[in-house]
Formats: structure tokens, C-alpha cells, sequence
């Protein structure tokens, strides 16, 4: 993919702690040319903007951030895989500090008078940077912005009902956000807004994301100097058995998945990190629904064992009032599917491979 500038700006060297996510991100990185497509169709027609990338847990929304920015350079921020780093203060600091930096490089002068502790209380300091960066790029160039894991920010330090990370309401020409985050709900962006804004929900492309799996398989296994299929024989794992050759994985649409079981195919059912990345999922799904305990556990225990089912299906199995399920269902958004049958919403959880992991949770628990 080559870059969408062909005047790129001079840019920062990124933080070292964003620079080695970037390259592990990148390692063994396919395709995933429908999502690049869309962001790039959107520079082109829109002069300003935010464009976001939705996407279940695990279906490589951070990689393809990581492969983006390393083909088309600009500022960048991750605040999901290092602690602290999901603070408004912290944001704004990093932030600015590399739009300091471009804008130096451009020879305005006297910013960092104004870089004080006040940079961090609101958008005000930050706005001012992106337009001062913005009156001086050539009209082919663009500021692009990426931040990974909107759905991850902190907003407990932040005036109720301001944007998150503060992010500004308006936008000067050519400069542009890319984020990326799990599904949620619309009243629940954290974002009010007034400049072009377009998102792409990686769920609706699922022969796109199963094309794109199989060729990492494949990548991975070139890499890895394996002459031989990983294993000989289908291996069982808990409630499905994989043929962990490269025609493997024929309906599979989520890297995390993939990429964990082929590193550790050693493992009896799912490997340590899995295991991990699916522990933290329950205690997030745990705490959003804490105060509707234990009627959310119920709920979860028929998600594990119905596939899809309606609100009103729940409801009249738990002999409950459809708006508690609902409350509870919203809470656990980014972690589950939804679609339409019979023109009512019907809910799953986002991954088989999580569903059956919750499962084997309850029983043991039980």
C-alpha cells in the first residue's frame, strides 16, 4: 500500500514504548486492503475528518493501525497495551509533544511557552496546534492522527460529557483522526462532533476477514520454516477439534485467536495467553454488570448455551422484565454479535472459541 501523501510531513520519531507495538503488530502482517481502501477513499473525499474502525476483541484492529501508520507516517497514540497510558492527561502530553515537534519542523516557534500544565485540562492548546500545522501544509499534505483503543480511555478525570481524550469537536483542513474500537452502543461514543466522520465495522465483512486469516496462516508458517504441518493429526480442543494445517481455520475471522493457538499448539485446550485475554474479558464483563448481579450471570449462562437468542427470549426464560436483560446486554456491547432474524435483534457472544472458554468457567464454578 503506498503512502496517501506525496509530500509526507516531517514527522517525529515516535515514542520508543508505541514504536516496538508498532513492530510487533506489523510482525507477519497480511492483507486487510478493504479497511486501507476505505480510510484512503475517505481522505480523498472528505478535507477533514474522523474515521473509525469498529471491530470484536481480538479481530486485528491495533495491527492494522500499526501496519497503517508504518506506511503512511503521522502521529500516534496506543493507550490499551501499556498501563497509564489510558489517562486524558497522558494523551494530550504525548500528543503534543510530537505535534510540537512538526510543527518546529514547519518553523513556527514559541509553542512551548504555552505547553503548560493547563494543556492537559482541556482541547484548547491542542486545537491551536492542529491549526497552526494545518495553515502551513502544502495541498497535498495531511496530518493523520492514529489512536488506538477508544473504547479503553479513562474518562473518570474528564468534565461529564466531554469528548473523550478531549477530542475536538471541529477540525481545521487536512487534519484527520483514524481510531479504532470495539463495538458499542450509539449514545455511547464519548464523541460529539461537527466535521465528516465515516466508520467501518470489520463484522460486516466476514469473507474479507476469513481471506485474510488464511493468508496469516500461511505467512506464519513460511516464517516459521515449517516444511511439515504443524501438527500430523487433528488435536482436540475442548468442543472443536482444529486441523492446524494451512487449510485450516476455514470459517475463522479472529486473529488474537489464531495467532495464540498456532505460537502455542502445545497446549492441551487453550494456551496461557488466551486464557489471559479471555480472564480479562469476564472481569470487565463482571464489572460493568456488577450492580445487576445475579441475574447477569444467569443471562451469561444462557448466551454460553443458546446461539443467538433474543431479549425477549431471555426474558421469558429468567421470567424477568426485558429492559433488565437489556441494561445488562448493552453493558457487555463490545463483547457480543448482533443480527437481524425475523427483524428482531438477536445476541451471541463475539467468538465460539469465548463462549466455550465462559462455559467451561460456569461448570467448573457450578
Amino acid at each position: 500500500m503506498k503512502p496517501i501523501a506525496e509530500n509526507p510531513i516531517n514527522i517525529p520519531r515516535y515514542p520508543l514504548e508505541f514504536q516496538q507495538i508498532i513492530t510487533a503488530k506489523n510482525q507477519n502482517f497480511v492483507g486487510r486492503e478493504f479497511v486501507f481502501a476505505a480510510i484512503n477513499k475517505f481522505l480523498n473525499q472528505s478535507d477533514r475528518g474522523y474515521f473509525t474502525i469498529i471491530g470484536a476483541p481480538g479481530i486485528g484492529k491495533s495491527a492494522i493501525l500499526a501496519h497503517y501508520v508504518s506506511q503512511n507516517p503521522g502521529v500516534v497514540y496506543y493507550n490499551v497495551e501499556i498501563p497509564g497510558k489510558n489517562r486524558v492527561e497522558e494523551f494530550l502530553t504525548t500528543i503534543c509533544t510530537q505535534l510540537i515537534e512538526i510543527a518546529q519542523n514547519q518553523g513556527i516557534k514559541n509553542l512551548t511557552a504555552n505547553f503548560s500544565n493547563s494543556t492537559t485540562e482541556d482541547s484548547g492548546f491542542l486545537s491551536l496546534l492542529l491549526q497552526k500545522i494545518s495553515d502551513r501544509l502544502h495541498p497535498k499534505q495531511r496530518l493523520i492522527i492514529t489512536i488506538d483503543g477508544c473504547d479503553r480511555i479513562d474518562i473518570n478525570n474528564q468534565p461529564r460529557g466531554s469528548n473523550i481524550f478531549y477530542l475536538p469537536r471541529y477540525l481545521p483542513e487536512k487534519v484527520y483522526f483514524i481510531l479504532s474500537r470495539r463495538p458499542f452502543l450509539a449514545d455511547k461514543s464519548g464523541l460529539l462532533i461537527e466535521t465528516p466522520a465515516q466508520s467501518l465495522d470489520l463484522s460486516n465483512y466476514p469473507e474479507q476477514n476469513r481471506a485474510d486469516i488464511q493468508e496469516y496462516i500461511k505467512t506464519y508458517l513460511n516464517e516459521s520454516s515449517h516444511s511439515e504441518p504443524i501438527v500430523s493429526e487433528e488435536k482436540n480442543r475442548g468442543d472443536f477439534s482444529l486441523n492446524m494445517t494451512e487449510q485450516g481455520f476455514d470459517d475463522e475471522t479472529n486473529f488474537m485467536y489464531v495467532k495464540e493457538i498456532l505460537a502455542d499448539i502445545t497446549e492441551d485446550i487453550y494456551p496461557q495467553n488466551l486464557q489471559i485475554y479471555y480472564q480479562n474479558h469476564l472481569e470487565k464483563m463482571n464489572l460493568a454488570t456488577s450492580k445487576q448481579q445475579p441475574i447477569a450471570l444467569q443471562v451469561l449462562n444462557i448466551l454460553v448455551q443458546e446461539q443467538p437468542i433474543s431479549i425477549e427470549a431471555i426474558a421469558e426464560i429468567l421470567d424477568t422484565d426485558e429492559y433488565e436483560i437489556k441494561v445488562i446486554l448493552d453493558k457487555w456491547r463490545e463483547f457480543l454479535h448482533l443480527e437481524s432474524i425475523a427483524a428482531e435483534i438477536h445476541y451471541s457472544i463475539y467468538h465460539a472459541s469465548f463462549r466455550n472458554w465462559l462455559r467451561q468457567q460456569i461448570e467448573s464454578s457450578s
